[in-house]
């Protein structure tokens, strides 16, 4: 039940947040894939880095690191760039916005929950296809990055 609960609010969060941002996918999905690469480059740093401020070190402080490692440069982004226009596409982006975060997410969940009761098979069928999901995820964002118009600006004349 814990697993579930968990999961759930970090899938509301997310949401949520990609959602009252209104960024697009195509951004925000690289973004993730940047930081997943980031947190495999910074992880034991980043932790020799939280122990050294006094937190206790542990599996769970490890795992809250390297989650907040994949998610910083979408969080930036966030703030940042092209956004939707219209209801579904708000709510489509933040749909595979929080899909593929969680595929990314996946991992370092798994190390800091206890795996047991009736969510842990509904976790593992997530950890067996967290490929797929983010292959998935990765190639609808460069999709929507090529879909992705330039915004006009009325009052630029022709240099000719």
């Amino acid at each position: 039940m814990k697993i579930i609960l968990t999961c759930a609010l970090i899938v509301v969060l997310l949401f949520v947040s990609a959602f009252m941002a209104r960024r697009r996918f195509g951004l925000l999905g690289l973004a993730l894939a940047a930081g997943s690469l980031l947190s495999g480059i910074w992880a034991f740093d980043a932790g020799l880095i939280v122990g050294a401020l006094g937190i206790p070190s542990g599996v769970v402080s490890e795992a809250v690191v390297i989650m907040a490692i994949i998610l910083l440069p979408a969080g930036v982004i966030l703030f940042h760039g092209y956004t939707y226009k219209t209801l579904i596409g708000r709510v489509f982006g933040a749909g595979l916005f929080t899909l593929l975060a969680f595929a990314f997410l996946i991992e370092p969940l798994g190390r800091a929950l206890d795996l047991s009761g009736s969510g842990a098979n509904i976790f593992q069928w997530l950890v067996n296809n967290k490929t797929m999901i983010i292959g998935s995820g990765l190639i609808l964002a460069v999709i929507d990055l090529f879909l992705t118009k330039p915004i006009q600006q009325p009052n630029k004349k022709p240099k000719h």
